[in-house]
């Protein structure tokens, strides 16, 4: 669990960028310039920066802050929570109404309590690192959702390549099935109670593609589902294209009567986003990008004070997938990193 309390930030201040110039030696009155970046630390060890950036000729202002997350303003002014300890490069993008971009970065140095337990890289090409993940097989009845794939573990639909684990969704004729795709796991590998869990990853498209990065109840072999609880950290449908919802199933609350929320987010599909849950004893956040956009407050009465482990598949069809266009020969989720703090 984080305590927030022992958050500690260095924040490098100020830095200017020099002049763009023509060729001809002068300035060009529409690339911004004299770019000037500052951070003022809280006082209340929030683990909040806040940052004052100014330039000549800017009229907006992009925030690469080193981890992942970017940000937009428009006045240059804006305040970010880093929640993980370490030295990041902010890099800050100033715009002029002319279109013109210049660059500027500046050193942010974060200490904090929270400590990473467990994460995969997937940084190693081959198959997913055994030691980490397991698989589903087949298709156990529609996995309860009248789910169309066929789950396997062929490289033709998961493999770590380039940096990041693919799922692949293919349609093909295989053992009955229509499709075929792949569901990882962490059951008897890695379980945890409480922290953080960020996946940062980039989304298939089309409609009955339904990808997920969720967390099941360890006891779910003698608590069946949903008394052991399920925790939907990202659901994605390509019927609802750019629609993220997070949802929690448990006694009272399961198939369509899950606790629910969601937020639209253009570029799910074209771009790679972190999707979050912060998870304590009394209540569970769940984030985009670091932005909240779903809180549910725990007690004890949920099955949500025990351990979990970590699933991420791409379904096709079913319930919550709907009707598959049958146009759509296969797509694909690339995960870029699995990480849990606590």
């Amino acid at each position: 669990m984080r305590n927030l309390a022992k958050y500690m930030l260095v924040a490098f201040v100020a830095i200017f960028a020099g002049c763009n110039k023509e060729s001809t030696g002068k300035v060009d009155p529409n690339t911004p310039s004299n770019i000037e970046i500052k951070a003022t630390t809280s006082t209340d060890n929030s683990g909040n920066v806040t940052f004052a950036v100014t330039a000549t000729n800017a009229t907006s202002y992009e925030f690469d802050f080193g981890n992942g997350i970017y940000q937009s303003s428009e006045t240059g002014q804006l305040t970010y929570k880093y929640p993980v300890a370490g030295t990041y490069t902010v890099k800050v993008t100033a715009k002029s109404a002319a279109g013109k971009v210049a660059t500027q970065t500046a050193s942010v140095t974060v200490a904090a309590s929270e400590t990473l337990i467990w994460a995969d890289e997937f940084d190693k090409a081959g198959a997913p690192d055994p030691g980490k993940w397991g698989y589903d097989l087949g298709n156990n009845n529609g996995w309860g959702n009248n789910e169309l794939e066929y789950y396997t573990n062929r490289p033709e639909n998961v493999i770590v390549a380039d940096g990041k684990l693919k799922i692949m969704l293919k349609k093909e004729a295989y053992n009955g099935y229509n499709y075929t795709s792949a569901r990882l796991l962490s059951k008897g590998k890695f379980n945890f109670k409480y922290g953080r869990v960020e996946f940062k990853a980039k989304l298939p498209s089309g409609g009955g593609t339904w990808p997920a990065l969720w967390a099941l109840g360890s006891n779910v072999d003698t608590t069946p589902w949903p008394a052991c609880g399920e925790i939907d950290i990202m659901e994605h449908v390509g019927n609802q294209q750019n629609r993220i919802f997070s949802t929690l199933h448990y006694p009272g609350h399961y198939g369509g009567g899950g606790v629910s929320q969601s937020v639209v987010k253009p570029t799910v599909s074209t771009d790679f986003h972190v999707y979050s849950l912060e998870w304590t004893k009394t209540e569970l956040k769940f984030a985009i990008d670091g932005e909240v956009f779903h809180t549910f407050a725990n007690s004890a009465d949920t099955p949500f004070n025990a351990d979990f482990f970590l699933i991420m598949n791409v379904a096709m069809g079913g319930n919550f997938g709907g009707t598959v266009d049958p146009a759509i020969t296969g797509g694909t989720m690339e995960v870029e990193y699995v990480r849990v703090y606590r």
